[in-house]
């Protein structure tokens, strides 16, 4: 079945990325749908249009964030930066388009310190609710 998954998406022009997300480190300051700790646990997020579609919507989803930006981009998955408004902290934002499960798996961890108030939890819980809301109305 896979096999098959694999050669639909592959004819249509979207390869499934290879791609990983880090895991969140040992500080409360990250959260991810990766993690297997509960503190940095997050629900990843279905979708049902094509790939290319939803990795297109997590685009929109993370630039509508303030002070993010997209620096990187490989099939399927995106990397961005968020900085903070006053101190300028920069938090690594990444989000993968899982084709196989039709989901999105994503992270989202400050660089530097230990806390970060909730800020990387509330952004991924943001940019999950957008990419519910655009899925739903699909």
């Amino acid at each position: 079945m896979l096999a098959q998954v694999m050669l639909v998406f592959s004819l249509s022009g979207f390869a499934m990325s290879q791609r990983t997300l880090m895991p969140c480190p040992d500080t409360p300051n990250c959260v991810s749908t990766e993690s297997t700790r509960t503190s940095h646990r997050m629900d990843t997020v279905p979708f049902r249009d094509d790939p290319a579609s939803a990795l297109a919507r997590a685009r929109a989803a993370l630039l509508a964030e303030p002070r993010t930006t997209i620096v990187s981009e490989d099939t399927g998955w995106l990397k961005a930066e968020s900085r903070s408004l006053i101190f300028r902290f920069v938090d690594d934002v990444e989000v993968l388009v899982d084709v196989p499960a039709r989901v999105f798996r994503f992270r989202s961890a400050s660089r530097v310190g230990k806390s970060d108030l909730g800020v990387n939890r509330k952004r991924m819980q943001r940019i999950s609710a957008r990419l519910q809301q655009d899925s739903a109305s699909r």
